[in-house]
């Protein structure tokens, strides 16, 4: 039998659902609920928490609690790989026209606003170990933020490393001034000659940091998924290795298999 806290969780959650409560609405204050469903005020605070653990209200301190508004979701597919490649060398008037994040949110470029920053720094024992590099290396730190012009957070918290040796040829890969690059890395490499042949990704989930959860605007309870993209060109040499940090509750990813017929 529900306690009474799941009951004022029910009946608020059913009105959200309902759109009797709409993403942005403020919900009444405590001592209001408390007086509607008769109950003490620390009852209405396991109500509310229950739900914003469900990502349903977000608690603005010293405002009070609002329906959630739900944030754009994203669905990356492994295919999105050869569409980049298919992209890479076409003219930069077409390039321009779209890219990876729009492919995958359905959002037009105006929508979004991009965020980067690039630092130099060394292969630590892992990125050497990634690269086949000795450790100190020195490497091009790129940092990537996307997010929908109407929401407050990105969709992913992106950093990739780049040999420096082998994009130094080229000055605008090593200036942020020039993102976002129409065609994005791919076309980047192809300046300096790199073809890629094959991306290998791998994805693990686990809580997020405070960090993380902060800047994705993460709900409590919610996980990220963690992805390694190691990019190998046709040399078989690993030419960009990336960390990604996708949001749990609005990213789906789906992976296609082609098979060979018998």
């Amino acid at each position: 039998m529900a306690v009474a806290y799941e009951r004022i969780a029910d009946e608020l959650r059913e009105a959200i659902r309902a759109g009797e409560l709409r993403p942005g609405d403020k919900l009444p204050a405590e001592s209001k609920l408390a007086e509607r469903f008769r109950r003490s005020v620390p009852t209405i605070r396991e109500a509310l928490r229950s739900l914003r653990d469900e990502g349903l209200i977000e608690k603005h301190h010293g405002r009070g609690n609002f329906v959630r508004r739900q944030r754009t979701s994203t669905l990356r597919t492994n295919l999105r790989h050869q569409w980049e490649k298919g992209r890479a060398r076409q003219p930069l008037a077409e390039r321009a026209q779209t890219g990876a994040t729009e492919h995958e949110t359905g959002l037009e470029v105006d929508d979004l606003v991009f965020r980067v920053s690039y630092r130099e720094t060394t292969a630590d024992q892992g990125l050497a170990e990634a690269f086949g590099l000795p450790e100190g290396t020195t490497l091009l730190e790129r940092s990537y933020r996307t997010r929908y012009a109407a929401e407050s957070a990105p969709f992913s918290l992106v950093t990739s490393y780049l040999v420096h040796d082998l994009i130094a040829t080229n000055p605008d890969l090593l200036d942020t001034a020039k993102e976002p690059w129409p065609g994005g890395s791919q076309s980047q490499l192809y300046t300096v000659g790199i073809e890629l042949d094959r991306v290998e990704e791998r994805v693990t989930a686990r809580p997020p940091t405070p960090e993380e959860a902060e800047e994705l605007e993460l709900p409590p309870g919610t996980s990220v998924l963690v992805l390694r993209k190691t990019s190998i060109d046709i040399n078989d040499r690993v030419v960009d290795v990336s960390h990604v940090i996708l949001p749990g509750d609005r990213t789906e990813m789906l992976f296609t298999t082609p098979l060979e017929r018998w």
